[in-house]
């Protein structure tokens, strides 16, 4: 562990967390960089993340908050006698091309398969805390679990390992809101919430400070009172506190930048690859690339868990989440960035349009590329005895591991490829234009290498390229303006 290594208990990790979006060239000199660095809480990662962001690659932060009192004015808060939880739980994916993002929110009560987790304790011994089936919000703090823990327990959930995580204080939302001058918020309806004293009349509001704080932690005055209609207006803040932090009266005045920077080093507990104000610099400019319009808020899907009589937990709804994990792991924007869309069609267009051979005269080595064992012999069965591509061989392993899966062809062989695409399922970016191979019978063929994405022969291997109509209708965005009901 480094610095200071205790875990700064959190409710809200939306502000102190997304201030390094605009954090990253806020200050300058040494002497205050250090006092930054001094600043800055870590906890180690205990090997659940990936090493780290990459700025050439897809970004997956996991934002954690718990329900643990702390910071000065904050003793009348959360559990009172409670060691703390994953309260709050957003994973946020930011693509390749910095174009869009979306943040994913996990619901507290989520029944999940908790892993057995590795961890680093606070005095620096390390021990492996066992798994075990529970509410998500168990996966930090219960049994001296570290954000790791959550981090690990989100993989098993969603199949996606996270770069980072970031945990935030109580104190975050009232800082950093103070700091950029409030944030502006919209109320449907009178709000008069005694639990946490916040009080507003309906209609449009600039809260900071204790209101702001009061604002996201209040769940009576929303919905149906309870923790899913208390997520949505988070979102709805959060979107809120990004335009403000992207606004020019905040980017522009020095005297708030070295207040967000004091706001959110302070605020924020970060993974030990994040131990530096450089690299949070650094994470903070990838994630100024992106325009607020196109970050893109969703729920994981759950319905009530069948097993409870009174109904007080949820478990995933199966039938729409795999859509969105599917949708992060092939860095497919919510929001439909119409750039990523005429790129995937001009790909189709080009590749696939002509004419298709037999399947008889298709010719091609099949390789596996990190699809599971045995999957090129399974493809093989399938292309020769199903599909009637008699002239496909096993070629074993690929040099390396692919995401997503190839054919690549000569340019003599692209009635064969179009043949074989639409056998697979392929879309014309799967196909890759260059040179042919020559089988054991000596003449030329494709090669055919199975990635990571590879799910199975005869399933089509064309990812996501929207989200479905009921996924969209779930989905808002940053930039949109609601009044929380």
């Amino acid at each position: 562990m480094k610095k200071k290594s205790k875990v700064k208990k959190a409710l809200l990790w939306t502000g102190g967390t997304m201030a390094f979006v605009v954090l990253a060239t806020a200050v300058g000199g040494y002497l205050y960089l250090e006092h930054l660095n001094d600043n800055i809480n870590t906890v180690s990662d205990d090997g659940a993340s990936t090493g780290g962001f990459q700025k050439d690659k897809a970004i997956n932060i996991l934002l954690i908050g718990t329900d643990k009192r702390t910071g000065a004015g904050n003793e009348g808060y959360g559990d009172k006698n409670s060691v703390g939880h994953a309260d709050t739980t957003l994973l946020l994916h930011v693509s390749q091309d910095r174009t869009n993002a979306t943040a994913l929110s996990i619901p507290r009560d989520l029944i999940v398969d908790i892993p057995d987790c590795p961890t680093t304790l606070e005095d620096g011994t390390e021990k492996v805390i066992p798994g075990s089936r529970n509410r998500f919000n168990t996966s930090l703090g219960q049994n001296e679990r570290t954000p790791s823990c959550t981090m690990r327990t989100v993989t098993e959930l969603t199949g996606i390992t996270p770069d980072n995580f970031m945990v935030a204080d109580f104190n975050a939302i009232k800082t950093l809101t103070t700091a950029v001058g409030g944030v502006d918020v919209c109320v449907a309806e009178d709000v008069d919430d005694p639990d946490s004293k916040l009080q507003l009349t309906a209609g449009p509001h600039t809260i900071e400070g204790e209101q702001a704080l009061a604002f996201v932690r209040t769940r009576k005055a929303w919905g149906n009172k309870g923790d899913l209609d208390r997520i949505k207006v988070q979102q709805q803040f959060l979107g809120a506190l990004m335009r403000q932090l992207k606004s020019s009266d905040t980017l522009t005045s020095p005297t708030k930048m070295v207040k967000l920077a004091e706001a959110g080093t302070e605020a924020l507990t970060v993974d030990s690859q994040l131990d530096s104000i450089n690299k949070l610099k650094d994470l903070g400019l990838e994630l100024g690339k992106l325009n607020v319009k196109n970050l893109a808020f969703i729920t994981l899907p759950v319905k009530d868990n069948p097993a409870e009589t009174v109904k007080a937990t949820v478990v995933v709804d199966e039938s729409q989440a795999p859509e969105i994990f599917d949708l992060l792991k092939n860095d497919v924007s919510f929001t439909e960035v119409k750039q990523q869309e005429k790129k995937e069609k001009a790909a189709v267009a080009a590749r696939l349009k002509g004419t298709k051979a037999p399947a008889s005269e298709v010719r091609v080595q099949v390789f596996n590329g990190g699809a599971p064992d045995g999957s090129a012999q399974e493809m093989l069965r399938w292309l020769q005895i199903d599909e009637g591509v008699s002239k496909s061989e096993n070629a074993g392993n690929a040099d390396g591991t692919l995401k997503k899966t190839t054919l690549e062809y000569a340019p003599d062989q692209a009635d064969q490829a179009r043949r074989l695409a639409d056998i697979l399922g392929m879309s014309g970016s799967g196909m890759k234009p260059g040179e042919s191979v020559t089988n054991t019978q000596g003449l030329p063929a494709m090669t055919l290498t199975l990635g990571e994405d590879f799910k199975g022969a005869g399933v089509s291997l064309t990812p996501p390229s929207k989200a479905s109509d009921d996924i969209k209708k779930s989905t808002s965005t940053a930039d949109k303006v609601e009044c929380a009901q």
